[in-house]
């Protein structure tokens, strides 16, 4: 199995927050966006875009939890949250998540993070713009050179 990651594309995600929903709901059996793993972010004025578990190679939340509640399967990159461990210490994970993917349950109170719901997140089925995909590495890096090689394309051609 190839590690994958949930992205959101910016310019289709709307901001319209059915991905949180719909991830509380799968979870928690609620609909309740301060549930959810996933987050929708504002960058600008009118750019939204939706945040997950980043899979860090070394993440830094599994590092500093003093009581080993969270761990991370090295094939997936899939971070767990042993809840029965997590004592909600000041949010030392939350803390070192540069990315702001991980937060405390607010009835719980034990850390959540995305765990891509065993490779099928529903987030990603019920996203109404197709903003949200569950993606390879190999899929990212080869968007990521269609990109750059397009915009290079395109900026030879309106020199010319």
């Amino acid at each position: 199995m190839s590690k994958k990651f949930l992205i959101a594309d910016p310019t289709k995600c709307t901001g319209c927050a059915v991905c949180e929903l719909v991830c509380s709901a799968s979870k928690d059996k609620v609909f309740n966006k301060r549930m959810s793993r996933i987050r929708t972010v504002k960058l600008e004025p009118f750019v939204q875009t939706a945040l997950a578990c980043r899979l860090c190679e070394n993440p830094r939340c599994v590092r500093v939890c003093p009581r080993g509640a969270l761990t991370q399967n090295r094939e997936t990159g899939v971070i767990t949250v042993d809840t029965t461990r997590c004592s909600a210490c000041g949010w030392l994970c939350v803390q070192a998540c540069e990315f702001g993917a991980i937060t405390l349950h607010p009835d719980k109170r034990t850390a959540i993070v995305c765990d891509l719901c065993e490779g099928d997140p529903p987030c990603v089925k019920l996203c109404i713009t197709e903003a949200l995909k569950l993606i390879t590495l190999d899929t990212l890096t080869e968007t990521a050179r269609r990109s750059v090689i397009g915009k290079l394309f395109l900026e030879k051609q309106s020199k010319s």
